[in-house]
């Protein structure tokens, strides 16, 4: 019974151990030594076009020489495994290191539309590998000249450079010598500006995009309205076109002055002196909300009626009174008033007057007083003393 035991526990381990080198041959046998790889397994071509596509083979373990050849290819196609410009049909890899060879596909004679798959074989020392690669044949797009801009319409004053971002896409697979020109009014000037640098032609590559930036500058005052104008872009016997618009909105022109353009007056010390005051727009656009505001020398009282005009039309005037008081001890002489008026949504503008402040007549009359009294006390002192 013993003995039995021990036969059959012999005869089981004498069974596992093929078994047992076997799995161990296959998880060698499993494990590869090397790869084989592309950056583009699948790619779209041309109709009629051939490719060329860069294998790259790597090596693990030791160094070993790879055989190449297509394990499927459709009908009609030919390919090539080519290395430093000649046709290969194997590659050596060094252990740890890879190589990169081309592989060329050519179409047949009649090619037809659709998807193709090819599948490359390489075989190695111990191991074997393959590559899927799928080419999808279409017709081949017409090229073509595109311009596009996001802000197509730009407002502005009338002393306003518009600046438009205009971006040229070439989508044909060939280089263009692209020329650029611009229908603008006559009272524009128009330039290109390509990184910074005025142009009006420039290459522009194989499906390449650029940004090209416009500037449309007016030349003349120009009136208020809706400026519109084309740009085009040539090269190739193609042409692409964009409308662009510069919007100009008016502008107000604010002056101030006295009557007639009279930037004088006159007014007494301690005496309250009213002034007319003109106040123009000489510009394209409303003037709103116009405050007047004046600066005086030290002691002066200035007002205004009104303080504030609601509104001055374009190429309209308005009028202000100033009332102007010197004071009480200023000296006759000239004296500078700045007067100034501010629109709600503008700029101050302001203008200087010259005043001119005569003294008081009651002051006069007591200093022509006192120089009677001094001339009398003088006489009554010659009089007296000159006896003796």
């Amino acid at each position: 019974m013993k003995r039995a035991l021990i036969f059959i526990i012999l005869t089981l381990v004498i069974l596992a151990i093929p078994s047992t080198v076997l799995a161990q041959e296959e998880s060698r046998v499993a494990q590869p030594d090397f790869s084989i790889s592309t950056t583009y397994p699948s790619q779209v071509v041309e109709l009629g076009e051939s490719v060329t596509i860069k294998l790259n083979i790597s090596a693990f373990g030791g160094g070993q020489t790879v055989q190449l050849k297509m394990d499927e290819i459709p009908e009609g196609w030919n390919a090539t495994f080519r290395g430093s410009g000649r046709i290969i049909n194997s590659v050596f890899v060094e252990a740890g290191s890879s190589e990169s060879i081309d592989l060329r596909l050519d179409p047949p004679e009649n090619p037809e539309l659709g998807e193709f798959t090819f599948v490359v074989l390489a075989q190695g020392d111990r191991t074997n590998a393959e590559l899927p690669i799928t080419l999808i044949v279409q017709e081949k797009l017409p090229a073509s000249l595109t311009l596009t801009s996001d802000l197509p319409t730009i407002k502005g004053s009338p002393t306003t450079t518009f600046r438009y971002s205009v971006e040229l896409k070439n989508t044909g697979d060939e280089e263009l010598m692209v020329n650029l020109v611009a229908d603008a009014p006559n009272a524009f000037i128009t330039k290109f500006k390509l990184s910074g640098q005025e142009v009006t032609s420039f290459p522009l590559g194989a499906n390449q995009t650029k940004t090209i930036n416009i500037e449309l500058e007016p030349i003349i005052e120009i009136e208020a309205g809706k400026y519109m104008f084309t740009v085009y872009a040539t090269g190739g016997g193609l042409q692409a076109e964009l409308d662009l618009v510069a919007e100009v909105t008016g502008q107000q022109d604010i002056s101030i002055s006295g009557l007639d353009g009279r930037l004088s007056g006159k007014a007494n010390a301690g005496k309250e002196t009213t002034m007319q005051i003109v106040v123009q727009n000489s510009g394209t656009a409303l003037a709103q909300g116009v405050e007047l505001s004046a600066n005086a020398p030290s002691g002066w009282e200035v007002s205004f009626d009104p303080e504030v005009i609601a509104e001055i039309p374009a190429g309209d005037v308005a009028e202000a009174t100033a009332y102007i008081k010197p004071g009480e001890k200023t000296v006759a002489g000239d004296y500078m008033v700045t007067m100034r008026a501010k629109p709600a949504d503008g700029t101050t503008e302001s203008a200087e007057f010259r005043i001119t402040v005569a003294t008081s007549t009651i002051w006069g009359i007591v200093g022509i007083a006192l120089i009677a009294v001094a001339v009398g006390v003088v006489s009554i002192a010659v009089m007296r003393f000159g006896r003796r």
